[in-house]
């Protein structure tokens, strides 16, 4: 049994609905995402670099690599890239992970650690970094994971208050005994699976704030972390020894197990996967070495675990909820002898959650007599399929259903005057806007107008740098981060609810379920919300796919944006949104195509741009030039990439936990949200940071597991942030990680100039035009069409 690896999970699942890969990687066990990014990145970063030539490509621009002599520097030698790891990844496990929805602070930092987005492993060493002193000053990380539980536990209590049965499917109550019989039940047809959820009545009505300032900058909400006591590692590290695992994973099982973890351990081994990082391969040999001849494939113990740690894993790659035939599928994969039963005993032991969502139904015109066709058509017509889902994702949506349907319900219809978008939010609680790069205009336009009318209003986006690129407009934005840790933004109610009469979030299509719910559950009765994004990018980080949902369940609102993305670039970018990687007359060099052979030559030529071509040719220095590539392993990933950029741009012997002043970092303060800076200097405290126009103290404990270099990022840590210049690198080996929303996401990142390193043959025009990412497994569309829908006349 090895020790898990220091690297984090997937900083975003790619979109990977249970189809033929995530199917696949859940029977055969599925192997490990790669650290921070997403299935889709994980899968390109393993392959074989091929050595040949490969036949000219279809190219998206036809200006030449910025630097006029073409060849300059491909007769130097290269710069000697670092060892890659082509190892697949320790997988690591997802925000909450319990099926409980409560968790220690400490819990909530490991399950930061695990879906951040962080690209590389930091070397050894740091000895101002590595001492311990005085008690560390309160992160925003911290202060952000505390908002959270706060949030939470609320939307918990509320929960718990509301009764009465819930048509749609909500999550199962009763006794054990109840909920096993639901699960056959439902499966043989006998009943309904709303007949056995729960389900709330109409949220009560907030008081409508008193006026407050549009915004409030105030220090993060202070929180305490609880690091497990020494008593229960130390137990915790003598269990581990006896069962022959790594002694340093002690910390992180009393973190994720609290008190008693000891003894929790050895009355369940296989609780051992509550630790990121841990296969069940692992985990089995753990509960063989303790238990000895008392345990078998078909443990009770055993089976539910795994059946949390699929649906966890499902989780990692974005979805809310897997179909039941697939989890029994990867239950067979690991060998358990009933897949069936196996589901039965997570049902019966309340780990996990059954649904099964009633379709809603369509009107029909009446007729005399029902035709015998018609009448065999609908007996024919699949039911909806039954979904087994972790309480942490069905409480989410459940509760943003609600919200979202709350805010509908209480707007109050008003006359604005204006642009299109400016009248559907005068008349709705909720309305959605899609658009371009170009069109992010549209919504801080009717912000600003809002404003001027009296309202209380507030633009959030994802990332510092999306509100950076705002312009003089980003002034007034804050980051949803910094909103909801209290770091940033309008003061709550005495029920948590923010002081906001218009509340406008762009890049909406990267919220996953859990943020969107605790966003929604902020704003009281009566405010309005602006979801603003480009559904064509990639999804978001976390697990659920907001956007597309409540675009898809068509019950509000959705203008779409006309104003183009300008030059060429935008000419590529909209081609590739509609499935074409078309030409494009580049006369300014804004787009340049530089051929490569094999990953080797892709990191030399990668760091000849960054460093010499595009700041001589183009303009642009090398801070702000950012690389963008599929995966983290693999020759030409992001660990290769950044261990050749530190060794060209910054040469240091990394004495600061693997870091030197002058570094380029990723640093991931919270779940899937990464923010770009620069390493200032380190003390005993951490590592000072510099992060836009704000300065950060990464804790020494987090340097390892949330900090690594960031010259070279995945394209779903870059979503939500552009850069005067982006490098693109394709090595053959990312062929199957591509995709368009991939494509599309990775080239709108450059706002003046886009070079594509470019070795992947036929494979990029054949994935603009056919590699649509699958769609996410999720609840949250029919829960909405339930509460919203529209009778008709």
């Amino acid at each position: 049994m090895t020790e898990p690896s220091g690297e984090t999970a997937p900083e975003a699942p790619e979109d990977v609905a249970p189809t033929e890969d995530v199917q696949e990687d859940v029977r055969q066990g599925a192997a490990e995402p790669e650290e921070p990014g997403t299935a889709e990145e994980s899968a390109s970063a393993e392959g074989p670099a091929t050595d040949e030539e490969p036949p000219p490509a279809e190219e998206p621009g036809g200006a030449e690599e910025p630097d006029e002599p073409a060849a300059d520097g491909a007769a130097e030698e290269p710069d000697e890239p670092a060892a890659t790891d082509d190892a697949t990844e320790e997988s690591a496990e997802p925000a909450g992970a319990d099926a409980s929805p409560e968790s220690t602070d400490a819990e909530a930092a490991e399950a930061a650690d695990a879906a951040s987005g962080a690209s590389e492993e930091p070397g050894a060493g740091g000895d101002a970094v590595a001492k311990a002193s005085d008690t560390p000053e309160l992160s925003d990380a911290q202060a952000e994971l505390a908002a959270q539980r706060e949030l939470r536990a609320k939307i918990e209590a509320r929960k718990a208050e509301k009764e009465g049965p819930l048509a749609s499917g909500a999550k199962l109550s009763g006794t054990a005994a109840d909920l096993l019989a639901a699960v056959r039940a439902v499966e043989g047809g006998a009943a309904s699976g709303s007949a056995f959820y729960e389900a709330p009545e109409p949220a009560p009505r907030r008081p409508t704030p008193e006026a407050a300032p549009a915004m409030t900058v105030r220090p993060p909400v202070p929180a305490q972390g609880s690091a497990p006591a020494p008593g229960t590692t130390a137990a915790v590290r003598e269990v581990l020894a006896k069962g022959g695992a790594p002694e340093a994973l002690a910390g992180q099982v009393a973190a994720a197990l609290g008190e008693g973890a000891h003894q929790a351990l050895l009355d369940d081994p296989w609780q051992l996967l509550a630790v990121s990082g841990v296969r069940p391969e692992q985990a089995d040999g753990f509960a063989r070495a303790l238990l000895g001849a008392a345990c078998g494939p078909d443990d009770p113990r055993r089976t539910v675990a795994l059946t949390v740690w699929l649906l966890e894993r499902a989780a990692l790659q974005g979805h809310t909820a897997l179909e039941i035939d697939t989890v029994r599928a990867g239950l067979a994969g690991h060998a358990v002898p009933d897949p069936g039963s196996a589901v039965e005993e997570a049902v019966s032991a309340g780990a996990v959650l059954v649904f099964q969502e009633e379709e809603t139904a369509e009107e029909e015109p009446e007729e005399d007599e029902e035709s015998p066709e018609a009448a065999e058509a609908a007996a024919e017509e699949p039911a909806s399929p039954v979904l087994l889902g972790l309480d942490r994702y069905a409480l989410a949506e459940e509760s943003l259903a609600d919200g979202l349907a709350r805010l509908v319900r209480t707007a109050t219809a008003d006359a604005w005057e204006g642009s299109e978008l400016a009248r559907a939010a005068g008349a709705h609680g909720l309305v959605l806007h899609t658009g371009g790069e170009a069109s992010r205009a549209e919504p801080v336009a009717l912000a600003a107008a809002a404003r001027e009318r009296g309202l209380r209003t507030l633009v959030a986006v994802h990332a510092d740098g999306g509100r950076r690129a705002l312009g003089t407009a980003g002034a007034d934005a804050v980051t949803v981060a910094a909103l909801l840790s209290g770091a940033a933004g309008p003061g709550r109610d005495e029920e948590g609810a923010f002081a906001l009469d218009l509340l406008v979030v762009l890049d909406a299509p990267q919220l996953d379920v859990e943020t969107a719910a605790m966003l929604v559950e902020s704003l009281s009765d009566g405010c309005r919300l602006v979801l603003s994004g480009d559904p064509a990018v990639l999804g978001a980080p976390g697990a659920g796919q907001v956007f597309g949902d409540v675009l898809a369940a068509r019950v509000c609102p959705r203008i779409a944006s006309r104003v183009p993305d300008p030059g060429p670039l935008g000419e590529l970018v909209s081609g590739v949104g509609a499935g074409e990687l078309n030409q494009v007359e580049a006369p300014g060099k804004e787009i340049v195509i530089v051929p490569v052979r094999d990953a080797g030559e892709a990191v030399h030529r990668t760091v000849q741009l960054v460093a010499d071509s595009v700041p001589r040719a183009i303009g642009v220095p090398a801070e702000q030039t950012q690389v963008v590539t599929v995966g983290h392993g693999g020759s030409a990933g992001t660990r290769a990439l950044n261990a050749a950029l530190k060794q060209r741009l910054n040469p240091g012997p990394g004495r600061f936990g693997g870091f030197d002043p002058g570094d380029r970092v990723a640093y991931a303060a919270v779940p899937g949200r990464t923010v770009t800076g620069t390493v200032l200097s380190a003390d005993a405290e951490g590592l000072r940071l510099r992060c836009g126009d704000e300065e950060l103290l990464v804790p020494k404990e987090r340097v390892e597991s949330a900090l690594r270099h960031g010259w070279a990022l995945t394209a779903h840590q870059a979503a939500g942030a552009r850069w005067p210049a982006v490098v693109v690198v394709l090595p053959g080996d990312a062929a199957g990680g591509l995709s368009r929303p991939w494509v599309y996401t990775a080239f709108g990142r450059a706002e003046r100039h886009l070079s594509v390193v470019h070795g992947v043959d036929q494979a990029l025009p054949r994935a603009v035009a056919e590699g649509v990412a699958p769609e996410r497994t999720t609840r949250l569309r029919p829960l909405l069409e339930a509460l919203l829908a529209v009778p008709e006349e």
